[in-house]
């Protein structure tokens, strides 16, 4: 497991990208159990939009369980749908995706689906 967090490690350090005001930077993450995701202005080093997926797992407690239990991709798409919402509220459309070192397929794809539904540039 060492092995496994160390490569990623590197490769984030070798593929880090830094946001302008003109185009912040999508900082994501996943942990085993959750998911978060910011827009990051870098020249001044303030967050101007945050996500994670405690906050649709809130909503769906808020209204009566439906019954279908979704999975981690479809979860994933929603959260990068609710960012781009976020962010157009701001005025914010271009961006530059940061994945923390993780590979671009599976999960993190998902996220970036979702995100370009919504209505983000990257």
């Amino acid at each position: 497991m060492i092995k496994k967090v160390a490569r990623r490690l590197k490769r984030k350090m070798r593929t880090r990208v830094f946001g302008c005001p003109e185009r912040p930077r999508l900082s994501f993450y996943k942990s085993n159990k959750h998911m978060f995701a910011q827009i990051i202005d870098d020249q001044k080093s303030v967050t101007l939009v945050s996500v994670g997926d405690t906050e649709l797992t809130k909503k769906a407690s808020s209204k009566k369980a439906q019954g279908t239990e979704k999975t981690r991709g479809d979860l994933y798409f929603e959260v990068g749908e609710l960012i781009a919402a976020k962010s157009l509220k701001k005025n914010i459309t271009k961006v530059v995706l940061d994945r923390s070192g993780f590979r671009f397929h599976g999960l993190v794809k998902k996220f970036a689906e979702g995100a370009r539904k919504g209505g983000l540039i990257f």
